[in-house]
């Protein structure tokens, strides 16, 4: 049987969600090129890409089946990772990485409802990268999830935009659905990216001198990097799996103390941007009942809008409190002031400050807001001439 892979090509392209994901796995994972391909018993197809090796395969483009891995996916429906094709006893000596010029590869399959294989999310590069992580499988197998389901979803639609058979209410919650895929997979390749830029600086300072004091402090900021990062990914899983309905839902408790969490991502900002300063002011009275995970992701993404926007040579002042039965916490940086047009869109999705070319998905302060709604508390932003301050604030009992 034939199958029509222009009509394959135009259904990945119709995914509003299918660029952004690929920007997150280039991101997440560091690789050159990535792709998602419709891979069928005679031919492979790219229906979409991010190339940044110059490759040379654009959309539409193909390549012999039989000589890619994915042919193997497709068989056997299972994932394939490879940190370094030379080091890897069932790949060393496969053809394809040597006919291709990769290293590294990884590559999940993208099933349909019924257990096919519909095609692949892979991405290669011709350095080896550690990609044999939690963090990173589980991404993968997410995002190959989330393009199968949105092709099924997006094909009922037009089935039944055609007979007409599906009722209103039916085709607002599909696209609903859609809707909050979307962002969810925004969301995590936007809340990896400080841990992700904190374990990295890390590294390097390890690297240039592993013997020195330093060196068992910053193993440790890596070891909590990571565990907020596996968190992070736990977290996202749920929301696009469906289970937080139309909002977010924490799991508020008072069991730790909120302070560590707040001086953890200072201490990943200070390891990510070691020019930019960071004054703080903490009076936290403890217990503060909340979810602290998201508390710190909420502030995460508050301070890095921070460091993005706010002018370099100055710095960044952090005060929390707790007074009156509240929990405020405050991020100013100085700098050009925030305009009025963007201060009406601050808090919507896929929106950013004043800056188009400025690199992001436009998600933090949205993400920032949404938490700060389910503990029942606000963020709210001033933007005056010389500083602009985003405040979040909460009942301490929430």
């Amino acid at each position: 049987m034939t199958v029509d892979t222009s009509a394959d090509v135009a259904a990945v392209q119709q995914i509003d969600a299918v660029p952004k994901i690929l920007d997150a796995v280039v991101r997440i994972t560091g690789m050159g090129f990535v792709a998602v391909a419709r891979v069928t018993s005679d031919r492979w197809v790219c229906c979409a890409v991010r190339d940044n090796l110059n490759f040379g395969l654009s959309e539409g483009g193909e390549l012999r089946v039989e000589t890619t891995i994915c042919n193997e996916i497709r068989d056997q429906g299972e994932l394939i990772v490879i940190n370094n094709v030379e080091a890897d006893a069932t790949f060393c000596n496969h053809p394809t990485p040597r006919m291709y010029g990769f290293k590294s590869y990884i590559s999940a399959p993208i099933k349909l409802a019924n257990g096919d294989v519909w095609g692949t999310l892979c991405a290669i590069d011709p350095q080896p990268r550690e990609l044999n992580r939690p963090e990173i499988i589980d991404t993968f197998e997410l995002f190959g999830e989330l393009i199968g389901t949105q092709l099924e979803l997006n094909e009922r639609f037009e089935q039944s935009q055609a007979n007409l058979s599906a009722t209103q209410a039916d085709l607002l919650d599909e696209r609903k659905t859609s809707e909050l895929r979307e962002q969810f997979i925004g969301v995590l390749g936007h809340d990896l990216r400080n841990p992700l830029a904190s374990i990295a600086a890390g590294m390097r300072i390890l690297l240039r001198n592993a013997n020195s004091e330093q060196a068992p402090e910053i193993v440790a900021m890596i070891q909590k990097s990571v565990m907020r990062m596996a968190g992070l990914v736990d977290n996202i899983m749920d929301f696009a799996r469906g289970r937080l309905g139309g909002g977010l839902t924490i799991r508020p408790d008072t069991s730790q103390p909120l302070t560590p969490v707040i001086e953890q991502v200072i201490n990943e900002m200070r390891f990510a941007w070691p020019s930019v300063i960071i004054e703080t002011e903490l009076e936290i009275e403890e217990p503060v009942r909340c979810d602290r995970a998201k508390i710190g992701q909420l502030f995460s993404n508050l301070l890095g809008n921070a460091i993005t926007y706010g002018d370099p040579g100055k710095p960044i002042i952090v005060a929390a409190e707790t007074s009156g039965g509240q929990f405020r916490l405050t991020v100013t940086n100085y700098g050009t002031p925030i305009s009025d047009k963007a201060m009406q869109n601050l808090f919507r999705p896929y929106t950013r400050g004043d800056r188009p070319s400025q690199q992001g998905l436009g998600l933090g302060l949205y993400i920032a807001a949404e938490i700060a709604r389910a503990h029942n508390g606000t963020v709210k932003a001033v933007s005056e001439s010389e500083a602009t301050t985003f405040e979040f604030s909460m009942p301490v009992t929430a």
